[in-house]
């Protein structure tokens, strides 16, 4: 089964009093592109989730978010004791024997907060019993967004297989004018020997008449054509990750209907060969999004 490159999944867990929220992000990539976009994931712990990613999702332009919401009334900040005594102690002995010695405590205590270090930000560093907590909710949410992989390849399935069916079915509406346009192409050249009152020698002209229609023959073209259908369906239902290899089947499905158009010879033909170009461009696009 298909599955897109695009896609979304989210998971959640506690650590202690606080939420963390993970998201994970996908679109069409040529490589697996990981980015994480947070830095609650310890430095020695990356390459191992990288890694993760890289074997569960393939390939891919992937972003990981983590968030985290705070628990009502938790601080975010915290005081650092050890600096609050050193300006205490240096301040203290700074206004000893001074008209500032008998300065409120109040008014001393907001001096001491607003001075560098002494307010500090919790710190964000994991014990190793919540890293394993946090990398559960990203395997959970590397689950999730696998899941919406699929389901969106379904979707593609559906679509890429209906244009094949589409360009398949319209190699039949070519074949209606092959006949007329052989009749066509000999009435010309009759037409333009008796315009020129050339006495032509008729087995010449009977070689040429062949040539002319070999060289005009599409019947290669038609088997090619199918051929290569068939060995999109084929790769797409049997193929792991059939995406690159579907782009590569498209490149030689256009070959051939470009082949077609150049000796269509035949306004109606060439119509045709227009509406498989139609369908085939849109495989295209879409093959680009198949993993």
């Amino acid at each position: 089964m298909l599955k897109s490159m695009t896609g979304y999944g989210k998971a959640e867990c506690l650590l202690g009093p606080d939420k963390y929220l993970i998201e994970i992000r996908s679109v069409n990539g040529k490589n697996a592109d990981i980015n994480f976009k947070t830095s609650l994931i310890p430095r020695d712990r990356e390459v191992e989730v990288r890694k993760y990613i890289a074997d569960r999702l393939g390939r891919g332009s992937i972003d990981l978010f983590i968030t985290v919401e705070r628990a009502e009334g938790a601080a975010t900040k915290q005081i650092s004791r050890p600096a609050l005594l050193a300006y205490y102690t240096q301040l203290e002995k700074a206004v000893e024997g001074t008209e500032l010695a008998c300065c409120e405590p109040d008014t001393l205590l907001s001096a001491l907060m607003r001075l560098p270090d002494v307010l500090e930000t919790r710190s964000t560093e994991l014990e190793p019993d919540q890293w394993e907590t946090l990398y559960a909710a990203i395997r959970r949410a590397v689950d999730a967004l696998d899941s919406f992989r699929q389901r969106e390849g379904a979707s593609l399935y559906n679509d890429v297989m209906a244009q094949v069916d589409k360009i398949e079915s319209y190699i039949p509406e070519v074949e209606r004018y092959e006949r007329e346009r052989i009749a066509a192409i000999r009435e010309r050249i009759d037409a333009r020997a008796k315009e020129l009152t050339l006495q032509m020698d008729a087995n010449r002209l009977e070689q040429e008449m062949i040539f002319w229609l070999e060289k005009l023959d599409i019947n290669e073209e038609k088997v090619r054509l199918r051929q290569h259908c068939r060995y999109f369906r084929e790769t797409a239902d049997n193929d792991p990750l059939p995406g690159r290899k579907l782009g590569f089947i498209a490149q030689e499905m256009g070959r051939e209907i470009n082949t077609l158009g150049s000796k269509a010879n035949h306004a109606e033909i060439q119509k045709w060969v227009v509406r498989m170009k139609d369908e085939l461009e849109k495989i295209k696009e879409q093959s680009l999004n198949i993993l």
